[in-house]
């Protein structure tokens, strides 16, 4: 089965925590704190798979997570990193970010392997925290927890040439006769519901991928049938053929049926809609009369576009197209799905000093990342813990913060899920 779509969740590692320990040997009276650091947790890469063309392994595995580094010890022993996951995936997936809908990675280079999400740091343990004043900390430092999300794998097929049209247009008649592809061809509509790709060898010996892109209908870029799953697969071809029946066979008409289209390619992506296309009217071995042909000429002439008379039953005209196809190749630069600025990395901030105070039932809510971090270090059953937590709310400004919205004695003061009575000095 061809999937090209799917989400999962993915975890890195988290850091493992430092250690409190001492150093206790004999005939050592005060040996100090020997507390080793975490380790680090795995990243998450993704890696280009080349045995794979489908997202069809994603389909019921949608959890990935790395491992977590392991706690330090005493005797400054530092705790194993976590093992790193690599996710393998087909060449040409794109990977998004399923809140925002930005790009991550873009998979599409043999060998590739990008850095999805960084594992956390170890914590540091509490030979960090001695001082001179503060000889034997009884606390250590909690390991970074590592970045979790949803993301959106979309597979985007690597072709040249991409053709387009009206489903039952002879599109994948066309690809059989000048590659080796096999895909399916009946006379009914939507007979192709996955594209298929083939590679054309021209007389010069040039060659290119050629990829049969499923019938696109009237309402395809806002998801009528299968549009938008369809329409993804051209993003990445450099020219479209656009097959139009010109025969008439099926009461359509090939003005109509081109201004359709292209209307369809402008409402899905503005720079699709400008991209480079040749005008294939097809069927011309069953056309009885030329009236449809004569005025798609002209429009096309009117657009600037170019117009190729051919046969894909018969191959009239076939050998022709394609010579030219692989012509116009030589002049067009491969295409880039997104602009790298738009790019979104996933770091672990070095210092993080954010926080958030507010009044709930009277009682004053203190939380964020630098509340969430500090907290990862505190012993809240010794004394040099609480000591070194009040120095820290201070430097912070978390204890002005309070002062300034009004905090008094014996107020409720929370920090995430501890709470105290406020004492000011």
């Amino acid at each position: 089965m061809f999937v090209d779509y799917t989400k999962i969740f993915v975890k890195s590692g988290d850091g493992g925590n430092g250690a409190v320990s001492f150093r206790r040997e004999k005939y050592v009276a005060a040996g100090g704190p020997d507390g080793g650091d975490g380790g680090k947790g795995g990243d998450v890469y993704f890696e280009v798979d080349p045995d794979s063309n489908t997202l069809i392994d994603f389909r019921y595995n949608k959890k990935f997570k790395a491992q977590n580094g392991e706690n330090g010890s005493g005797a400054h022993k530092y705790g194993k990193s976590g093992e790193d996951l690599i996710v393998k995936v087909p060449k040409g997936t794109v990977v998004k970010d399923s809140e925002t809908g930005k790009v991550i990675a873009d998979i599409s280079e043999d060998g590739q392997r990008e850095l999805i999400l960084p594992g956390g740091r170890g914590g540091k343990g509490n030979s960090h925290f001695a001082t001179s004043t503060r000889q034997a900390p009884r606390f250590a430092q909690d390991g970074e927890k590592g970045i979790e999300k949803e993301l959106i794998l979309e597979l985007k097929m690597l072709a040249d040439v991409g053709l387009i049209g009206f489903p039952n247009v002879g599109k994948s008649t066309l690809l059989s006769r000048v590659t080796a592809a096999t895909p399916k061809i009946a006379n009914y509509h939507f007979t192709t519901i996955y594209p298929n790709l083939g590679v054309v060898k021209t007389e010069y010996g040039d060659s290119f991928v050629l990829a049969d892109i499923p019938g696109v209908i009237e309402g395809a870029s806002e998801g009528v049938g299968l549009g938008i799953q369809f329409l993804r697969h051209i993003e990445r071809t450099r020219l479209l053929l656009h097959v139009i029946d010109c025969s008439g066979s099926e009461g359509r008409n090939p003005v109509d049926d081109f201004h359709v289209i292209n209307n369809e390619l402008k409402k899905y992506s503005e720079k699709l809609s400008k991209r480079k296309q040749i005008i294939v009217a097809n069927k011309v071995d069953i056309m009885q009369d030329d009236t449809g042909f004569k005025e798609l000429e002209k429009l096309v002439k009117k657009e600037g576009m170019e117009l190729f008379k051919i046969s894909a039953v018969t191959g009239e005209g076939i050998k022709e197209l394609f010579n030219h196809v692989s012509e116009v190749l030589k002049t067009l630069p491969k295409e880039d799905l997104f602009d790298i600025e738009d790019k979104v990395l996933y770091t672990l901030e070095d210092e993080v000093e954010e926080f958030n105070v507010e009044i709930v039932d009277g009682d004053y809510i203190v939380s964020g990342p630098a509340v969430e971090k500090l907290m990862g270090r505190i012993n809240i059953g010794d004394n040099e813990s609480m000591a070194y937590l009040e120095r820290k709310l201070q430097d912070l400004g978390i204890n002005d913060k309070l002062r300034e919205m009004g905090v008094k004695e014996g107020d409720t003061v929370k920090l995430l899920d501890w709470e105290f009575e406020w004492f000011d000095y």
